[in-house]
């Protein structure tokens, strides 16, 4: 699709369609993070932005497969009398659909039904997927990109990487627990990257400090924000009060939250 301007951000919706994948293969990226490579059936498979979300809908306890809903004209809907599985928001990290294969990748923090399973994945395991239902198509054409997030937004981080043309200016910041937790970066983009360990920081909020000591360079930007709720939020307002970021120029969004599980939330005002 291509956008009415270089630098307009297009939302775009995709039909909604569920699919039992199977695990293929199971691959620790650090202590903190596991890609998981799916195969199954992707031929009509879409997701035109780095940070599109699926729903992952997870075995229980005891069951080879989950339970998938079923998209109608009277919108989604479980089979009667069934228990819905547990379920939560992921990015398609890569997806090849002449291979079928898809790649999601789990960050080992909070515990929960996501957390679990992925810490004992194996290959030959089953999750289900549903979606994107749609996508925010941001233009690489910018004259800077920043990143910011934690380990649960390191797959889009990731993915935008891969997806940004060859010397477009981008800086990324990126906290995590402690060194063994950082990944490899790899990108054609002119990249300047941060890591921050909150293990070693005297703070609570490492990643908004580490966003405040950042510069901003001149010309047309675009910031892309995704982690935890309060901190993101803190990101968020510093960049667009303190440093006169516009607000249509950042997409800052909640993945998750302490103390409560299935968060996943646009940061508006």
């Amino acid at each position: 699709m291509q956008n009415p301007s270089p630098l307009e951000v297009v939302r775009v919706r995709h039909p909604l369609k569920f699919r039992l994948l199977r695990v293929a293969r199971v691959t620790a990226l650090s202590p903190a993070l596991v890609r998981v490579t799916l195969t199954g059936d992707l031929s009509d498979f879409v997701s035109a932005s780095f940070d599109d979300h699926l729903k992952v809908f997870f075995p229980p306890e005891g069951a080879e497969t989950p339970v998938l809903p079923s998209a109608g004209p009277d919108g989604i809907a479980f089979p009667e009398g069934v228990e819905r599985p547990a379920a939560r928001d992921y990015t398609p990290r890569r997806f090849d659909t002449a291979a079928g294969e898809l790649d999601l990748e789990f960050a080992l923090h909070e515990a929960g039904p996501a957390t679990a399973w992925a810490a004992q994945a194996q290959p030959g395991q089953y999750l289900g997927v549903g979606g994107p239902r749609g996508s925010m198509v941001i233009p690489t054409g910018y004259d800077w990109h920043l990143l910011i997030g934690d380990e649960t937004a390191l797959p889009a981080i990731q993915r935008r990487l891969t997806e940004l043309p060859a010397g477009a200016r981008v800086a990324v910041i990126v906290a995590v627990e402690n060194r063994a937790a950082r990944i490899a970066l790899p990108t054609e983009a002119d990249l300047y990257a941060v890591w921050c360990y909150r293990e070693e920081s005297e703070s609570d909020q490492p990643l908004v400090d580490a966003v405040r000591e950042v510069w901003l360079p001149p010309g047309d930007g675009y910031v892309w924000a995704a982690g935890e709720a309060s901190e993101i939020r803190a990101v968020r307002a510093h960049l667009c009060n303190e440093r006169g970021v516009d607000k249509k120029r950042i997409r800052a969004s909640a993945y998750w939250r302490r103390g409560a599980q299935a968060t996943h939330e646009a940061i508006e005002d």
